[in-house]
């Protein structure tokens, strides 16, 4: 039963005609979606291409990702395909910002959590600029925080940085980001076909409330964008309240220009005053709004005069700065890294970043940065299920051993597998070229390394 107030909102917002369309479609079941990562080279589901996104398929049916072995390695991410055009609209505004010569570029996705629009992005951003980027991937709920962080240690791209912040905390950085991206929480109407709470708990006054809290999210945050920066709004709702007016007001209010409509128009995407607004009926996907604006207003230089890409980074009163960490670790990876260590854990961060990181972990909580190399036993490492799937990663360095289905799955069980015809010690598992992990090959044992928060605990 659709609320007779969201009818309201929604004519409002796409037009009666539209609407009508949308209100037929809520009744319908919604379709699966994937996009593959471009730097893996890992099997991904077949199907129907999604027009905004060259790596996205709609799935014919919604297959058990979980018996997937691709899926663990990170070698595609279960996305909607309408929360991809976000990405796609990121991709077209990366023409039209100039990044300064001699530093990465630094973009901040505000809302991260679980990690669809961040792994979109960055993909975007190493094909655009390989190594020369770093992306400050942010959820303030801590629970959701974590599943960011294990998402995109799966999609292994190093120069991403998840951090767990308000976003008033972005506030020390003044000027410092020249894309910022914010799916804001919003009243979910995008979500009523998959969720039928939502609907439920849909009411006019929790719009307002959305509406409300969106415009602090952006006004707390707006002061860590350069000047000729770029914002990227996004919600997965429909109403104007929470969209095109909120853009407006961001526009009047904080100092931007509206910078799309986009290079080309795009079948069954709505036009709105201020953006574009993908409905079900009209596109495959679930709903999502998306608008952008070049920043005018001028950063504060005596805050700015703060951030120092090259000052390092601020250590705690007692942590040692000198690092106990092998040299020799370096060998482990195709990009040159800074080593550093975490408690136990070794941490490598690709050279190109790592002054930018250093500036991260002084001003925010940095719950993961670099990539995960493994703790040292001694003089010997014991390699991190993250080293694997991490796409700095150079194959060869440990023995490989490539294994059927059966025995993958029995890997990402957490089971015993043995590997009788494999050299001793540490070993990489492979699955159609596509790294799952470690084990130590004991010969008539392996002990496995895969993590326990990750392995499947379905029978298989």
């Amino acid at each position: 039963m659709i609320n007779g107030s969201f009818r309201k909102y929604l004519e409002e917002a796409i037009g009666s005609d539209n609407a009508l369309v949308a209100f037929s479609a809520f009744e319908s079941p919604a379709p699966s979606s994937i996009r593959c990562n471009p730097f893996k080279s890992g099997i991904c589901p077949e199907g129907r291409p999604v027009t905004w996104n060259a790596y996205g398929r709609i799935l014919p049916e919604r297959p058990v990702f979980t018996l997937d072995p691709h899926f663990h390695a990170g070698a595609y991410y279960v996305q909607d395909s309408s929360s991809m055009f976000v990405g796609h609209a990121f991709r077209e505004l990366l023409g039209k910002i100039e990044i300064p010569a001699g530093r990465p570029v630094r973009v901040l996705d505000l809302c991260a959590a679980p990690g669809g629009k961040t792994t979109d992005i960055a993909a975007s951003l190493r094909e655009a600029f390989g190594d020369r980027f770093i992306l400050v991937s942010n959820e303030v709920m801590k629970a959701r925080a974590g599943v960011l962080a294990d998402n995109v240690a799966l999609w292994g791209d190093p120069n991403v940085v998840v951090t767990s912040d308000d976003p008033s905390a972005f506030a020390s950085l003044p000027g410092y980001f020249d894309i910022i991206v914010a799916d804001v929480p919003c009243s979910g109407e995008g979500m009523f076909r998959k969720d039928e709470e939502a609907q439920k708990q849909w009411s006019e006054d929790n719009v307002a409330l959305c509406e409300a809290r969106q415009r602090r999210i952006v006004a707390d945050v707006w002061s860590a964008l350069r000047q000729d920066g770029i914002f990227v709004y996004s919600t997965c709702t429909f109403n104007r309240y929470e969209n095109d007016d909120n853009v407006g007001w961001i526009a009047q209010e904080l100092g931007a220009e509206h910078i799309l409509p986009l290079s080309e128009a795009m079948e069954g995407v709505i036009d709105t005053v201020h953006g574009y607004s993908l409905v079900p009926g009209h596109v495959e996907g679930e709903g999502q709004y998306c608008a952008a604006l070049r920043k005018t207003s001028e950063v504060d230089s005596l805050a700015a005069m703060t951030v120092n890409p090259a000052r390092g980074r601020r250590e705690k009163p007692g942590k040692k700065s000198a690092l106990p960490v092998p040299a020799s670790l370096k060998s482990l990876f195709s990009v040159p890294v800074d080593l550093r260590q975490k408690g136990d854990m070794v941490i490598a961060v690709p050279l190109a970043i790592a002054d930018d990181v250093a500036v991260a972990e002084s001003v925010l909580h940095v719950l993961a940065a670099g990539c995960a190399v493994g703790v040292m036993k001694g003089q010997t490492l014991v390699p991190d299920a993250d080293l694997a799937l991490s796409l700095a990663y150079r194959h060869d360095s440990y023995p490989v051993a490539d294994v059927d289905l059966q025995t993958a799955l029995a890997f990402l069980h957490k089971d015993a597998i043995l590997l009788p015809d494999c050299e001793r010690g540490y070993v990489l598992i492979r699955y159609e070229g596509v790294p799952l992990g470690f084990v130590k090959n004991l010969g008539n044992r392996c002990n496995n390394l895969h993590p326990q928060g990750r392995r499947i605990r379905m029978d298989i």
